[in-house]
C-alpha cells in the first residue's frame, strides 16, 4: 500500500508508475477526496476547540451566577456543525481507503517497461529435451493410472486433481523433498499454517480487494480458502514490531492452495497446466529495507536449487511492469520445460514487495539510529514459490518418460518413494 503522504509529493511518480503497469486510475480523484478530508477535518478541529472554550465559559459563567443562555445557544450551533462534519469524514474516510487499497505497488526501475513481450531472459539452465513421439503428462498420467481426471471432475468440478497409488506418493515425495532442502540448506523455518483465512490477512498481502473474485469464500464466516500460503506466513507478523536484529526472517511452508481463476475458463483446461487446488511449498522473508534486493536475488537462486536437483530444464526471466502482479515492485518467474506439450510453464514466482504489503499488514521493525534512539519502521517482505506444484510435475513427468511410458524417478526423490527407481505400468 502506498502512502496518501507519498502519493501527494509524488504524484507524478505514481501517475507515471500506473502508466507502465498500463493502468488508468483517477488518483485526481483521490487529491479532492483528501482535500475536502482535510478541509473538514480542520474546521473540526478549530470547532472542537471553541466548543471547549464554550464549555468552561459556560461553567464559569454559571459558577459567578450570570446568565449563560447566548453562550449555550452558540455552542449548540456549533455543536450541530461538529456533527455534520464528522458524518462528512466518516463518508469520506472510506473512499479514500478504498481508492488507496486500489493502487498498486511502483515498479522498480530496474525492470522493463511494457507488455508482458517486454519480460527478459535473464539466463536459462539445462537443455530441453527433443523427444521423439514424446508423450503428455496426461497420457502418462493415464497410462500410469497415477493420476484420475475424470473421477476427480466427479468427486468435485473440472479442473481438479485425484492423484492415486505412485501419483500421490510422487506428489507427497516432492513437496517433502522441498521442504528439506529448504530448511536444511537454505535456513528456512519450517511452518505448517491454517488454510483459511480471514478478510484482514487477504487484505494485508494485497489479494483484496482486487482479486475477490478469484478466491473462494465461505460466505457465513467470511473466511477464505488461501490462494498461496504467502497470505498466512505473511499475516504472523501482522500488526507486530519486530527487532532489527532478528532481522531477516525465513519461512517455508506447504499448502494447498486454491484458486478460482475466474475469467480464465477456456484456457488450458486439460491436465495440470491450470487448477482450481494445487499444491506448493512457498517461501516468505521479512528483511530489512536496504537488504531486499539482495535477498531477492538469494531466493530466485534458492527456487533454482529445487529445479537443478531434480534435473528439470528451466529458463529465468525477468517480468515487465505490465506484467508483475500488483503488490510486487520486482518479480521473476522460472518455467520449466515440458516436453511433451512443448511448453514453457512457470513453476515459481520470486518477487520483493518493499514495503507495501507491510503497509497495508502494519508490520514493522525497530531500528538503532545513528543517536541511539529506537524508530519503527516498516520491513521488506518477499515471497517465492519453492517451487508450485503441479506444473513442476507436467515437468518432471514429460522430461523423465521412457519409450515404453514408465517414468524415471530423479534421483533425490527416490529415498522418499521407498529406493523406488521408476513408476510403471
Amino acid at each position: 500500500m502506498l502512502e496518501l503522504k507519498f502519493i501527494r509529493e509524488n504524484l507524478d511518480l505514481v501517475k507515471d508508475a500506473l502508466k507502465k503497469r498500463n493502468l488508468n486510475l483517477n488518483l485526481d480523484n483521490l487529491i479532492e477526496t483528501d482535500d475536502k478530508r482535510r478541509k473538514a477535518q480542520l474546521e473540526l478541529e478549530d470547532l472542537r476547540a471553541k466548543k471547549n472554550k464554550a464549555n468552561d465559559e459556560i461553567s464559569r459563567l454559571l459558577k459567578e451566577k450570570q446568565n449563560p443562555k447566548e453562550k449555550i445557544a452558540s455552542m449548540k450551533e456549533i455543536a450541530a456543525r461538529i456533527d455534520v462534519l464528522e458524518g462528512e469524514l466518516k463518508n469520506l474516510e472510506p473512499v479514500i481507503s478504498r481508492i488507496l487499497l486500489s493502487i498498486p505497488n511502483i515498479p522498480h526501475g530496474s525492470i522493463p517497461v511494457g507488455d508482458p513481450s517486454m519480460s527478459k531472459l535473464v539466463r536459462s539452465w539445462g537443455e530441453p529435451k527433443q523427444l521423439t513421439q514424446p508423450r503428455t503428462h496426461i497420457e502418462l498420467a493415464e497410462h500410469l493410472d497415477i493420476i484420475d481426471f475424470a473421477r476427480a471432475a466427479k468427486i468435485s468440478a473440472s479442473n481438479f486433481i485425484l492423484y492415486k497409488g505412485e501419483g500421490a506418493r510422487l506428489e507427497r515425495a516432492l513437496y517433502s523433498f522441498m521442504l528439506d532442502v529448504h530448511t536444511s540448506k537454505h535456513g528456512y523455518k519450517e511452518i505448517f499454517p491454517p488454510f483459511l483465512v480471514n478478510r484482514a490477512s487477504m487484505t494485508g498481502t494485497g489479494q483484496l480487494p482486487k482479486l475477490e473474485e478469484d478466491m473462494y469464500r465461505l460466505k457465513d464466516d467470511d473466511l477464505f480458502l488461501i490462494p498461496t500460503a504467502e497470505v498466512p506466513l505473511t499475516n504472523i507478523f501482522r500488526d507486530e514490531i519486530l527487532n532489527e536484529e532478528d532481522l531477516p526472517v525465513y519461512y517455508a511452508a506447504y499448502s494447498a492452495c486454491f484458486r478460482r481463476e475466474a475469467g480464465s475458463y477456456g484456457k488450458d483446461t486439460r491436465g495440470l497446466v491450470r487448477v482450481h487446488q494445487f499444491d506448493k511449498v512457498e517461501l516468505v522473508k521479512f528483511v530489512k529495507p536496504q537488504d531486499s534486493y539482495d535477498e531477492l536475488e538469494k531466493l530466485v537462486n534458492n527456487a533454482e536449487t529445487i529445479l537443478q536437483l531434480l534435473g528439470l530444464p528451466y529458463r529465468l526471466r525477468l517480468l515487465s511492469s505490465g506484467d508483475i502482479s500488483f503488490s510486487a515492485s520486482k518479480c521473476y518467474d522460472l518455467e520449466a520445460y515440458a516436453p511433451g506439450i512443448g511448453q514453457w510453464l512457470e513453476v515459481s514466482s520470486c518477487s520483493n514487495f518493499e514495503s507495501f504489503q507491510a503497509r497495508r499488514a502494519n508490520i514493522k521493525f525497530r531500528r538503532t539510529t545513528e543517536d541511539g534512539r529506537r524508530a519503527a519502521e516498516y520491513v521488506h517482505t518477499l515471497n517465492g514459490s519453492g517451487v508450485a506444484l503441479p506444473r513442476t510435475m507436467i515437468a518432471l513427468l514429460e522430461n523423465y518418460q521412457q519409450p515404453d511410458g514408465s517414468v524415471l524417478i530423479p534421483e533425490p526423490l527416490r529415498p522418499y518413494m521407498n529406493g523406488k527407481e521408476r513408476i510403471s505400468r
